[in-house]
């Protein structure tokens, strides 16, 4: 059975005000939650989900890695983002675009020369020479984010919409990084997911990999 257990009424239906207010109330459970893991949960959490990435044939295949770079409690993406780099992968991070729910991904090879945004998150500078284009043929797999996953590959995220926009698109491997703890059941059941909401191909925690 996994672990975070969310359901509503079988049947329940939610207008957009309702919907809303129900992914306020789950952000603010998640953040509580990865919160209570302290530092060394998080920590021992985070350790497993990279060794099991690192393990997968779709991380082995790629050649290109598109990573968050964590900030804060998230889970942590520094290790994997080092070890690609060591096997001589390209890793680009993403750039989010002043105005848009739009992403534009540059490539870096050290956690130096990053720029911090007004939201404190380290982020490339936009070097049209260092951005990394998508549909060009490369094998690529992407990390991410979210405050909670479902067993269908399903996120909560932040509410700025960026991945969204980003998976509606990409054409590579998506993985989900997700501490066991911050699983949850079916955010369809929810009633958040809408027709925009695209799930990852795979969901990584630190017990399990689950293919959706």
């Amino acid at each position: 059975m996994l672990p975070y257990h969310l359901r509503v009424e079988k049947g329940a239906s939610m207008g957009s005000v309702a919907v809303e207010q129900r992914k306020r109330e789950l952000r603010k459970t998640f953040k509580q939650l990865r919160r209570d893991l302290g530092d060394e949960g998080r920590a021992k959490a985070d350790a497993g989900i990279e060794a099991r990435l690192l393990a997968l044939p779709e991380y082995e295949a790629c050649n290109v890695l598109l990573a968050y770079l964590d900030f804060g409690p998230e889970v942590r993406t520094r290790g994997i983002i080092q070890a690609a780099w060591d096997a001589g992968k390209v890793v680009a991070l993403p750039w989010c675009v002043p105005g848009t729910h739009e992403m534009r991904w540059f490539k870096v090879d050290s956690f130096e020369n990053l720029v911090r945004s007004k939201l404190g998150v380290e982020e490339p500078a936009p070097l049209d020479e260092n951005e990394q284009l998508m549909g060009t043929g490369e094998r690529m797999l992407a990390l991410v984010p979210g405050l909670t996953f479902d067993a269908a590959g399903y996120r909560l995220g932040y509410g700025g919409g960026f991945y969204d926009t980003f998976l509606a698109t990409f054409d590579g491997v998506g993985v989900g990084l997700c501490r066991q703890a911050a699983l949850s059941c079916d955010l369809r059941a929810e009633g958040i997911i809408d027709t925009h909401d695209l799930p990852t191909q795979l969901v990584v925690t630190e017990e399990q990999v689950i293919r959706t």
